[in-house]
């Protein structure tokens, strides 16, 4: 057993798949599978259960990968020992996140956890969120933050914000002359949606404002970032939904118009997701840190 055999199967676990882990690595998909096969066989236990679906932690496979990236995190101290005293960290989290950090309560919060716990090293991962839960799953991520309230039944999840959404126009759009618009107003036009999570809970909700609608949008689905498809609507291939730490203050040539209902602003809420057996003293802290910005929840 050596690092690197480690580091291929904490990728794994983190992509939950051997093939998208070998594609990041650059590397083949078999190089790595017989990598871990061998890791398996030194240590004696299976790491992984494979499907056609990808791959998944065993209950000692858990256990052995939080291990080996405490291993992993020790040598990057231990190198880190011969840094001056002012560049030395102590402790890690890693947080998960599907949203904006260029505005909003995560950014807001992170700044603030930073400030607190400066010699707390940060990981921060974006993902989609069905990445973030295996992430999550396997031990890869301490806590994620995503849209909507359905999670995991081995993890702990608490409502934390919500955000208003917003329909991101062309700049010269019909609808961009209005200062709100009803989810009523969008009938007829092609909505384009990013394959990213928070895409999925504003189609959803797309669909339950407008289900009595028989002039429904068009939707089409990409595969780009939220930020692609906002420049997809720059160009005027559609229009988009987004949420309010999305909205781009200096992006040119689009125009962002709130979307309201019958009783006012439509709004998506967001979540912590993180696991109870999780012992991580930075993770504690962290929880602590949204109880007191968000002390409505069920944090604890």
């Amino acid at each position: 057993m050596d690092l690197g055999q480690l580091q291929l199967a904490l990728a794994a676990a983190e992509y939950g798949s051997f093939r998208r882990a070998a594609e990041y690595l650059s590397i083949t998909q078999s190089t790595l599978s017989r990598s871990i096969q061998l890791l398996e066989h030194s240590i004696g236990i299976i790491i992984f259960e494979r499907s056609h679906a990808g791959v998944i932690a065993t209950p000692a496979g858990l256990d052995f990968l939080r291990i080996a990236r405490s291993i992993l995190q020790q040598m990057d101290t231990l190198v880190d020992r011969t840094k001056p005293a002012d560049r030395r960290e102590c402790g890690r989290f890693v947080i998960g996140f599907s949203t904006s950090l260029t505005t909003g309560h995560l950014r807001a919060t992170l700044l603030e956890y930073s400030a607190r716990f400066p010699q707390v090293e940060l990981g921060i991962v974006e993902r989609s969120r069905p990445r973030l839960a295996t992430a999550l799953r396997n031990g890869m991520v301490d806590l994620y933050v995503a849209a909507g309230d359905s999670f995991e039944i081995r993890s702990r999840s608490a409502p934390l914000w919500s955000e208003r959404v917003f329909a991101a126009l062309p700049h010269d759009h019909p609808l961009a002359l209005q200062d709100g618009i009803s989810w009523t107003d969008l009938r007829n036009q092609i909505v384009l949606m990013s394959q990213y999570d928070s895409g999925r809970d504003l189609e959803a909700l797309l669909n339950a404002k407008l289900i009595i609608s028989t002039d429904c949008p068009r939707i089409e689905h990409r595969d780009v970032s939220r930020a692609e498809i906002q420049n997809l609507v720059s160009m005027g291939l559609g229009i988009a939904l987004v949420l309010e730490s999305d909205v781009d203050a200096n992006s040119s040539g689009l125009a962002y118009r709130e979307l309201r209902d019958g009783v006012g602003p439509s709004r998506i809420g967001f979540s912590a997701v993180w696991r109870d057996d999780n012992e991580n003293p930075a993770l504690a802290n962290f929880l602590k840190l949204l109880a007191e910005r968000y002390p409505s929840s069920s944090l604890e």
